[in-house]
C-alpha cells in the first residue's frame, strides 16, 4: 500500500497544503467546517503526519519539557500522567527531566537542556517552580513556561495552584471534631515552599479551637517514606504521645503507619493518621488513608494546557488557575480514645 501524503489529503479535502498543516498542528483560526473536511480526509486516507518534517518546517520541536525534583514517586507519576495525556491529545511529546534544585549548577543544566533539545516550552513543578536562577534562564531564552504551585514572583508566568492552607485547616478541624487534642504534625520538605502552607492551615485550626501549639508535636519531614518513619518514631516515643498524626504528604503518612504497626498500635483505635495529596499509596496501604485529595493530575493537565496555548499564540490570562483540594475520609482516622 502506498503511504498517503499531505498532498493527497489536501487534494481530497479540496484545500491547500498549508491548511492541512494548520489542522494537523492544531493551530487556531481554521474554520470548523474546513477543519472537519481535513480531518475526514486524514481518516479516509489513514494519513500519518511526519513529525520530523513538521518540526523542521515550523522551526519547532513539538516537544515540551517537564522538570521535576520530588522524592515522592507517587506525586511525580501523577504529574507525568496529567502532562502526557494533554500533550498526546494535541500532538506534542514530552521530555521528562529530573533536576536537583540544590545543585548550584542547576540553571546551567537547564540552559544546556534547552539548547540541546530545542524544546518549545517548560513546565516547572515544586520546588523548581521557585528556583530563581532557573526562572532567569527561561526568561533570558524567552522560552514559554508554566509553573505548578509557585510561591515567588508569581507574576512572571502563568501558574496553577491549589488551596493547601484551607485544605490542611479542614483536615485538622476534622481530627479535632473526632476528639483529638494532641495532634502531631509532620511538616513537608522545607525547600518546597508551597507545602509550608499546610502547616499554616494546621496552626490556624488549633488557634481557632483554643488548642495550644505544642512544639514537641511538630517534626520536620522531607516528603519521603523514610522521613515519615523517623518522625513517627520521635512522636510516638513521647511520654504523652499524640492521639493523631497529620503528615504533610501521603508518603510520610505511610511511614507513620508502618511504625505504628511495628509498635503494636492499632489504627485508628490507638492512633489516627492523616495525609495529604491522595496519591495511589493512600488506598494501597492498610487501613486506607484519610487524606486531602490534591488534584495533581488535573493541575498538571491545566498547566500543560496553559503552556500549549502560549505556544499556539493564544492569550493566556494571569495570574493563576486555582483548583481546589478536598478532604477524603477513609479508615485511618477515628474518634480519640476516652481515658
Amino acid at each position: 500500500m502506498i503511504k498517503a501524503t499531505i498532498d493527497n489529503v489536501a487534494a481530497l479535502a479540496g484545500v491547500s497544503i498549508k491548511t492541512v498543516s494548520r489542522v494537523v498542528n492544531k493551530e487556531p483560526n481554521v474554520r470548523q467546517s474546513t477543519r472537519e473536511k481535513v480531518l475526514k480526509a486524514i481518516a479516509e486516507l489513514d494519513y500519518r503526519p511526519n513529525f520530523s518534517a513538521r518540526s523542521l518546517a515550523g522551526n519547532r520541536s513539538f516537544v515540551i519539557g517537564l522538570l521535576y525534583d520530588n522524592p515522592s514517586a507517587n506525586y511525580v507519576i501523577d504529574v507525568q500522567d496529567g502532562v502526557l495525556s494533554t500533550c498526546r491529545a494535541q500532538g506534542y511529546d514530552v521530555l521528562i527531566h529530573p533536576c536537583n534544585h540544590q545543585d548550584p549548577e542547576v540553571s546551567r543544566e537547564v540552559w544546556d537542556l534547552i539548547r540541546q533539545t530545542r524544546i518549545d516550552g517548560v513546565i516547572l513543578t515544586p520546588p523548581l517552580s521557585d528556583v530563581e536562577s532557573i526562572l532567569d534562564v527561561l526568561i533570558q531564552r524567552q522560552l514559554p513556561f508554566v509553573r505548578i504551585a509557585p510561591t515567588v514572583k508569581k507574576a512572571l508566568s502563568p501558574y496553577v495552584e491549589t488551596n493547601d492552607a484551607e485544605a490542611a485547616y479542614d483536615m485538622t478541624c476534622e481530627l479535632i471534631a473526632l476528639g483529638h487534642q494532641r495532634i502531631g504534625f509532620i511538616a513537608g520538605h522545607p525547600d518546597h515552599k508551597a507545602v509550608t502552607h499546610r502547616f499554616e492551615g494546621y496552626r490556624a485550626a488549633l488557634v481557632e479551637n483554643d488548642i495550644d501549639l505544642d512544639d514537641s508535636l511538630l517534626v520536620q519531614g522531607y516528603n519521603s517514606f523514610e522521613s515519615g518513619e523517623q518522625a513517627a518514631q520521635q512522636l510516638l516515643g513521647l511520654e504523652a504521645r499524640p492521639s493523631a498524626i497529620f503528615a504533610a504528604n501521603d508518603d510520610m503518612a505511610a511511614g507513620v503507619m508502618m511504625v505504628a504497626h511495628q509498635s503494636g498500635l492499632s489504627i485508628p483505635g490507638d492512633l489516627s493518621v492523616a495525609g495529604f495529596d491522595d496519591t495511589p499509596v493512600a488506598h494501597q496501604i492498610w487501613p486506607s488513608l484519610t487524606t486531602v485529595r490534591q488534584p495533581i493530575q488535573a493541575m498538571a493537565q491545566k498547566a500543560t494546557d496553559l503552556l500549549l496555548k502560549q505556544l499556539q499564540g493564544k492569550d493566556v490570562q494571569l495570574p493563576a488557575s486555582m483548583l481546589s483540594s478536598s478532604l477524603i475520609r477513609r479508615d485511618s482516622t477515628g474518634p480519640a480514645l476516652r481515658c
